[in-house]
C-alpha cells in the first residue's frame, strides 16, 4: 500500500467516528514518519500545487575508473517517489510555478531595457517604445470608463433607443469594478461572435503580419529599401498576450531598435524614436488578412483602432514609461490566462478524436466521446462560465465542425475562446531565453547539492551522471494539499522579503532608478 493509500484509509477510519475527512487525512499527514522528508521535497518545488512524481534511481561516475561516487534511488524515499514541480505558468493551476514564470518573463523583459543575462548595459540607451494593439469591436459591452478621477457613465445613450432584439443600445451605470456584467455584450443576439472568434484565432498571424508592416514601414520612412535598411537596423521586440474581460485578446510589446549584430550595437542616428512612433500606427492600420471562403462569407480582420504607444525611458521623470514598471507589467500578464475573461483553464476537447468526434483512417464515431468531440462528462451548456463565454466557447464548436476552418483547429482551443497563439514572445536577438534562465538555475541547485555531497562540480569531466526515471503520478491527496499551501505561504514570503532586501541594497541613481 502507498503512503497516499495508507493516509487515505487511515483518514477513512476516523471519518467513521466523528472526525470530518480532511481533517483526519491533515493529522495522518503530519503524523507520518516520513513527513519531514516530504515537506522538504515540497518546499523543494516552492509549493507546487501539481508537482510530478518520478520513480528511479540515479548515479554519478568516476569517467576514468567507473567508480560509483554517488547513487540516489526513489524506492528510499518514505513515499517511494521523488517530486517536481509542474512548471505551469498559469497561476490558476499552480500560483508557485506561475511566480517562477513570472520572474523569468521579468528578467527576460528587463535585460533587452536595461542589460544583463548578457546583454550590454548599453541597450538602455537604444530607442525603444512600449505598444499596445487591440482588437477591433465586435458589439457594444459593458465598460468602466473614469476620467479625471470620476466613474462615468458605461455606454450615455438616448434611454428610449433599442435595438432590433428590443434591448436598450446604452447603459448609465457607472459600473464598480468588481461588476460581473464588465465585458459583457449590451446584447447577445447583436453582438458577432463569429467574427470575435474568427479574429481570436487569427490574432497570431496578424501580429507577425504587423511585425512584418512595421520593418517596412520603418524602411519606407527612412527613404531606404528594404533591403538596404536591414542592413543597418535590426528590430527586436518582446510581448505578451492579455485577454481583456470581453474574452479578445491585446497584445503588450516592447520594440526596440539596435544596430544590424543586435542588441550590442546602437542604431544609426536617425533611427530614433520618433521614426519607431511613426511606423507603428501606419503597420498596425495596413495590416489586414482575409478568411477562407465559408457559409458566414469572407472577413476581413485587422487591428482595432485602439493603439497606445509610449516612449521607454530610464527615470521617472520625464514623458513616458519607465524600463522596470514596463517589465513588471508584461511579467504580470505572462502569467495569466483565458480565465481571466470568465472562462475556463482546462481543455474541453477530447484528447483521441481532438474534438472532431471522429477518429482512425474511417473516420468512425470516437468511442470515448461517443461523437460529441467533448472529454467525457462535459456539457457546454453546464460549465462554470459567464455566459459571453459560453456563446465563444459554443461558436468556437460550430465554427470547428466546418471543414474550411479545420485548420484554426477550434475545438482543441475553444477553451481558449478561439486564441491558439504563444502568450509570450520575442524575437531571435531581444535577450536572453527563458530556456537559459531555467538552465542557469537548474545548474545553480546542482552546483549547490554537488558542494554538499562533497562531488565535483557539474560539467567537470572527471564524473558522469547515469539515470533512469519513470512518470509514477501527480499532486496530492487533500490532506497533503492543505499542507503544501501552507509551505507555499511560507516560500512565497521568504521570498519576497529577500526581494525586498535585494532592492534596498542596490545603488540607486539621482532620478530613483537603479543603477
Amino acid at each position: 500500500m502507498s503512503k497516499g493509500e495508507q493516509i487515505s484509509d487511515n483518514a477513512e477510519r476516523q471519518g467513521r467516528q466523528g472526525v470530518p475527512e480532511w481533517m483526519a487525512e491533515l493529522v495522518s499527514v503530519v503524523n507520518d514518519p516520513g513527513f519531514e522528508r516530504w515537506r522538504s521535497m515540497v518546499a523543494a518545488t516552492g509549493g507546487c500545487a501539481n508537482p510530478i512524481h518520478l520513480a528511479g534511481e540515479s548515479m554519478v561516475l568516476d569517467s576514468a575508473t567507473g567508480e560509483v561516487l554517488h547513487t540516489y534511488d526513489t524506492s528510499a524515499e518514505p513515499s517511494g517517489y521523488l517530486l517536481v514541480a509542474c512548471g505551469n505558468r498559469r497561476s490558476s493551476v499552480c500560483l508557485s510555478c506561475s511566480e517562477v514564470y513570472r520572474a523569468d518573463t521579468f528578467q527576460l523583459i528587463r535585460a533587452g531595457l536595461s542589460g544583463g543575462k548578457g546583454v550590454p548595459g548599453s541597450v538602455s540607451a537604444h530607442p525603444r517604445v512600449f505598444a499596445t494593439l487591440t482588437a477591433p469591436s465586435f458589439g457594444p459591452v459593458h465598460t468602466r470608463r473614469e476620467k479625471n478621477g470620476r466613474v462615468r457613465a458605461c455606454r450615455p445613450r438616448a434611454r428610449d433607443k433599442v435595438c432590433e432584439h428590443g434591448r436598450p443600445v446604452g447603459c448609465h451605470e457607472a459600473h464598480d469594478p468588481r461588476d460581473e456584467r464588465l465585458g459583457q455584450p449590451l446584447c447577445a443576439e447583436c453582438y458577432d461572435y463569429a467574427g470575435a472568434v474568427l479574429w481570436q484565432s487569427h490574432a497570431g498571424v496578424l501580429w507577425h503580419r504587423f511585425t512584418l508592416a512595421m520593418r517596412q514601414e520603418l524602411a519606407a520612412l527612412a527613404g531606404m529599401s528594404r533591403r538596404a535598411f536591414n542592413s543597418q537596423v535590426r528590430v527586436s521586440f518582446a510581448k505578451v498576450a492579455e485577454y481583456q474581460r470581453r474574452g479578445l485578446v491585446h497584445f503588450h510589446a516592447v520594440i526596440r531598435l539596435d544596430g544590424p549584430d543586435g542588441a550590442g550595437e546602437p542604431p544609426p542616428d536617425w533611427a530614433d524614436v520618433r521614426l519607431l512612433v511613426a511606423a507603428i500606427p501606419a503597420a498596425a492600420s495596413g495590416v489586414e488578412l482575409d478568411t477562407p471562403e465559408s457559409g458566414l462569407g469572407v472577413r476581413r480582420l485587422g487591428w482595432g483602432d485602439q493603439l497606445d504607444i509610449r516612449p521607454i525611458i530610464l527615470g521617472t521623470t520625464l514623458e513616458g514609461v519607465n524600463e522596470t514598471a514596463v517589465a513588471g507589467y508584461i511579467a504580470k500578464y505572462a502569467t495569466k490566462g483565458a480565465e481571466a475573461s470568465g472562462t475556463v483553464d482546462y481543455r474541453l476537447s477530447c484528447g483521441p478524436c481532438k474534438g472532431s468526434g471522429r477518429t482512425g483512417k474511417l473516420r468512425g464515431v470516437c468511442g470515448r466521446c461517443a461523437g460529441t468531440g467533448l472529454k467525457p462528462g462535459l456539457h457546454l451548456d453546464l460549465l462554470p462560465v459567464t455566459e459571453h463565454a459560453r456563446r465563444m466557447i459554443r461558436t468556437c464548436w460550430e465554427l470547428g465542425a466546418r471543414r474550411e476552418f479545420a485548420d484554426l483547429r477550434l475545438r482543441p482551443w475553444a477553451h481558449m475562446l478561439g486564441f491558439r497563439g504563444h502568450f509570450s514572445t520575442k524575437s531571435r536577438h531581444y535577450s536572453t531565453t527563458l530556456g537559459d534562465l531555467r538552465g542557469a538555475r537548474g545548474d545553480h541547485r546542482a552546483q549547490e547539492a554537488r558542494a554538499r555531497l562533497g562531488l565535483p562540480a557539474p560539467g567537470d569531466d572527471t564524473t558522469l551522471v547515469m539515470g533512469h526515471w519513470r512518470f509514477a503520478g501527480s499532486g496530492y491527496t487533500p490532506g497533503e494539499a492543505i499542507m503544501a499551501e501552507q509551505i507555499r505561504q511560507r516560500v512565497s514570503t521568504a521570498r519576497a522579503i529577500s526581494a525586498e532586501r535585494e532592492a534596498r541594497q542596490q545603488p540607486q541613481m539621482p532620478d530613483g532608478t537603479e543603477q
